[in-house]
């Protein structure tokens, strides 16, 4: 395959990735050129960023040779990433950082490995305290009110409260799952282009899936069950892994941010596709 076809291939398979973002786009009444600004400043950044020679940043004439655009764009995309910094990488909600931190903090669990109940307020081990240990700046109120809302919490007869779920899952599409699902496309997407550039010194880094194209639909709901129970119990294992070997605070600079996600696959057949 010379340069020129695998370009091609490279920007139909961009396409098909580009659809999911288009539709959600599209829905928020994003236009394309909003988008196609983003895209700039994203290339600039990039460019910049990443391909530097001996770790330095790369200069402007470089990244308008890389990139395509002119100087002046270079500069102008440079100025404007001054005011509009890059989102954070491996977004958690507060929320679902509080459920977490309630799973696995020794303070907040019962010998057994269950959530303790917890008073709101008071003295002690309260939920006021778990807000203030994982809730970041969010007032515990605005909290409590979140996870009851997405029925993560469930109120016990003598008023105490109890956690349901370990991950929170928004309902509807609020700022918070917005920035969670650019992370999880951010996520799968770097893995990706790691697998596919790597250098053979470096460890592809796992990326499965497990697909058919002929299913019956009637099948989908006991689909949706099998994949939340096996799903979720894989995921807490990872978590549990996780957390064992977490790093001390005297580490914190040999430390990697390290994990993994699983997704549920589902639209209609190629067979349906082509009537």
């Amino acid at each position: 395959m010379d340069a020129n076809e695998l370009k091609a291939l490279i920007l139909s398979s961009c396409r098909a990735l580009l659809v999911p973002v288009a539709r959600l786009l599209l829905k928020s009444g994003v236009t394309w050129k909003e988008f196609s600004e983003v895209a700039r400043r994203t290339f600039d950044h990039v460019a910049t960023t990443e391909f530097g020679i001996r770790g330095r940043a790369t200069n402007v004439s470089r990244v308008a040779l890389l990139t395509g655009m002119t100087r002046r764009e270079v500069r102008r995309q440079r100025d404007l990433l001054e005011f509009d910094p890059q989102p954070e990488a491996g977004y958690m909600s507060k929320a679902s950082r509080l459920l977490s931190g309630w799973h696995q903090d020794p303070d907040f669990v019962e010998p057994g490995g269950q959530p303790r109940a917890l008073d709101i307020e008071g003295s002690g081990l309260t939920f006021v305290e778990l807000a203030k240990r994982y809730g970041g700046d969010i007032p515990p109120g605005a909290l409590l009110k979140e996870l009851q809302t997405g029925d993560a919490i469930t109120r016990l007869p003598d008023g105490r409260i109890r956690a349901t779920t370990r991950v929170f899952l928004p309902r509807q599409m609020e700022p918070a799952q917005i920035r969670l699902w650019s992370s999880v496309l951010q996520d799968v997407g770097t893995t990706l282009e790691h697998n596919l550039t790597r250098d053979r010194i470096h460890t592809p880094r796992f990326e499965r899936r497990a697909l058919s194209l002929r299913v019956d639909r009637h099948a989908l709901p006991a689909f949706r069950q099998f994949l939340e129970n096996e799903g979720q119990a894989f995921l807490e294992r990872v978590d549990d892994w996780l957390t064992k070997h977490q790093a001390g605070n005297e580490s914190v600079d040999n430390t990697i941010r390290l994990g993994a996600g699983v997704y549920h696959i589902e639209d209609v057949s190629l067979r349906g596709r082509a009537k």
